[in-house]
This record gives structure tokens, C-alpha cells and sequence, in this order.
């Protein structure tokens, strides 16, 4: 009889720092893989202590063993941390999915409160820049800079980085996105305000029609008699 071996998750094959798929890892005592770069890095600040840990929280052996063998797990809605309109974090996985708290740029991934802290542990992910937890991060980021896109070309009407008004955008009329959303929504107020005056201007002229329509009629009423 074959055995069958157990299914694991992508998320399980990358290394919990960088976030990159494992080629030569290296494993600790508890189970947990990572770059040797990244957890000689994390230990460096342990050298002090003598006491060289995992910076992980959770075992994910453990975790192996409570999963099913029969394939990848669905959540379930109501074993999931985040409420709806959360922002999940990228790093979670089994039946548990927590809500993101930051998203880093350099990453560009989501982390919950535990799996953000070796982003203010480790000295190279301390560099990192980290921003109120948004979804689909990827397409809030400029394919040229790799940098958020915090300004409106209104000259191009395109959102850029503040490294593209430096570069190609240098001579363009250009704003903050906030401000220029701030605006555009102001647009969109004044916009709805014309349109119920105009309709409510239709439906006044309808009605004086329509007031007309019956004096005619009953005007007519009184000729026949």
C-alpha cells in the first residue's frame, strides 16, 4: 500500500523573512526554514544573550501534522481573524488567515502583528519601508521605481512616484494623489448636485405639462356642455 505524503502550501517553501522561495535553506531546531542570510542576521542581535532562537512564534511541524493529508485546506470564514474588507496577511497559513496590520514595499506583501515583528527585529528588514496595511499592494506600485505611487500626473492623468516627477514627469503638472483625489471627489459632489437640479427641473416642467393637459380637458369638458 502507498503511503501518501503530505501536500504543503507555498507559503510553507519561503523563507519567512524575505519572503523568497527556499534553495538552500537552513532549518531550525523547530522546524522553520530560512535563508542563512536572513536568520545569521536575525541571530547577530543574539549574540550577546548567548541564546540563539527562532523568531517565529508558531511550529509549523505542527502545524503539518493537524492538516489533512489529502490536499491544500480551504479557510473557513468562520475560523478566519479578519473580518471582512480586512486586509489578510500574506504569511498565514492553515485554517487561521489574520488581519494585516502593515505592507511592506520592498516585499510587497501584508503582515499581521506576529509575522511583522522581524520587520522591527532584523536589521536589514528594518530598512524596509512599511505603510497601513492596503489590498493588492502590487498594483499600487510604480513598475519603473518600485516605489508607491503617491503623485497624479494631471498632465498625463496617470498615477506616478515621486522618483518619475524627478525622471520623465519632471516638467508635468502634477499633485499629490490624496489631493488630487480630494479634489476629483469635490468634482464629483458638484457633478450630482447639476444632475438632480436638472432632473428636478424635468420633473417640475412634466408636472406644469401635465397641469396644463387637465385645464385643457376640463375646459373642453365645459365648451361641450
Amino acid at each position: 500500500m502507498s503511503q501518501q505524503g503530505v501536500i504543503l502550501d507555498q507559503d510553507q517553501l519561503c523563507c519567512s523573512f524575505c519572503l523568497d522561495l527556499l534553495k538552500e535553506p537552513v532549518t531550525t531546531a523547530c522546524g522553520h526554514s530560512y535563508f542563512r542570510s536572513c536568520i545569521e542576521g536575525y541571530w547577530d542581535q543574539d549574540d550577546l544573550k548567548g541564546v540563539y532562537s527562532c523568531p517565529q512564534k508558531n511550529n509549523m511541524m505542527a502545524e503539518l501534522v493537524d492538516k489533512p493529508k489529502t490536499g491544500p485546506q480551504t479557510v473557513s470564514p468562520a475560523l478566519c481573524s479578519a473580518e471582512p474588507g480586512d486586509v489578510v496577511c500574506d504569511v498565514c497559513t492553515g485554517t487561521r488567515k489574520e488581519k494585516a496590520l502593515m505592507s511592506c514595499l520592498v516585499c510587497l506583501a501584508s503582515y499581521c502583528e506576529t509575522h511583522l515583528q522581524p520587520h522591527y527585529e532584523v536589521a536589514p528588514l528594518k530598512k524596509h519601508k512599511l505603510i497601513k496595511a492596503v489590498t493588492q499592494i502590487q498594483e499600487k506600485i510604480c513598475s519603473h521605481h518600485d516605489k508607491l505611487l503617491e503623485v497624479f500626473c494631471r498632465t498625463d492623468q496617470q498615477c506616478i512616484c515621486y522618483q518619475c516627477v524627478m525622471d520623465e514627469h519632471k516638467c508635468h503638472d502634477t499633485v499629490s494623489a490624496a489631493a488630487e483625489r480630494t479634489e476629483k471627489q469635490s468634482q464629483l459632489v458638484i457633478s450630482q448636485q447639476k444632475v438632480q437640479q436638472r432632473v428636478q427641473e424635468r420633473e417640475n416642467k412634466v408636472k406644469e405639462v401635465q397641469k396644463a393637459v387637465g385645464s385643457l380637458k376640463t375646459a373642453l369638458l365645459f365648451t361641450q356642455i
